[in-house]
């Protein structure tokens, strides 16, 4: 929808030809710009409360550049994840205010805050390898609007550190657990808590790992209740998750 046909809605909402109703149900409709090579999505954080984000991997710096003008340019946050340095450097000639995330590997230009969640979002992982998909899901939960507490390197092999921490864990409105080897880590914490554990499988381990798979398998197969599973180092789609419940418990008054 251009700037004309914004304005003719409008004119018509307050004319009273156009039930206010009807005029969010238009605007919720898509509304797409077309790049040729891409098709931007400018109404998603108006349907779902938070904008498109670029997945990185397979297009060109360039590519990724022009997607961020036009998101910035249309006052949407831009996240781009899966983003090298060569990357980062074609964004922030056409996006100058484009922050990298070198851990993550997430390319951020900040333009309308959400309001902030009431609840916080603990991101906890097996071990110091699982961190780049952790903070992919910590700054996506951050983004949302939601406090992050980072604990990592709290995996099964030395239980006591995650216990020593037990009072953040129950503090938490949902929790995101990355974990590989073996996957165990959030069947654990999800025996410790009353709250959701989102949990992340990474492709991290030796060779029996098969790349995440056994972690995959183990975390749809724990035994303790409240445990969700998303993809094989998905950390976007655990924050995106994270984010969503905790909203749900209430934002802050402005």
């Amino acid at each position: 929808m251009d700037d004309a046909a914004l304005a003719a809605l409008m004119q018509s909402v307050a004319s009273g030809a156009l039930a206010p109703a009807e005029a969010a149900r238009r605007l919720k409709r898509l509304d797409v710009e077309d790049l040729g090579f891409a098709r931007i999505d400018h109404h998603r954080t108006l349907r779902k409360g938070f904008p498109e984000v670029i997945y990185g991997s397979g297009k060109t710096p360039q590519q990724v550049a022009l997607i961020a003008e036009r998101m910035a340019a249309g006052g949407q946050t831009v996240l781009a994840t899966r983003c090298d340095a060569a990357t980062f450097e074609a964004v922030k000639e056409r996006v100058p205010d484009a922050v990298y995330h070198e851990v993550p590997r997430c390319i951020v230009a900040l333009r309308a805050r959400p309001p902030r969640a009431t609840g916080t979002v603990v991101v906890a992982t097996g071990g110091t390898t699982d961190i780049p998909v952790a903070e992919e899901a910590a700054l996506t939960a951050e983004l949302s609007g939601s406090r992050v507490d980072r604990l990592w390197d709290v995996g099964v092999a030395g239980i006591h550190r995650l216990l020593a921490n037990r009072d953040r864990l129950t503090d938490a409105s949902v929790l995101v657990v990355a974990a590989g080897m073996e996957g165990a880590l959030p069947s654990v914490v999800g025996g410790l808590v009353a709250r959701p554990v989102i949990a992340v499988p990474t492709s991290v381990g030796y060779g029996a790992a098969f790349g995440g798979i056994a972690a995959l398998l183990g975390m749809l197969n724990s035994c303790a209740p409240g445990v969700l599973v998303v993809n094989i180092d998905n950390g976007f789609g655990a924050g995106y998750a994270a984010g969503i419940i905790n909203r749900m418990a209430g934002v802050e008054d402005e």
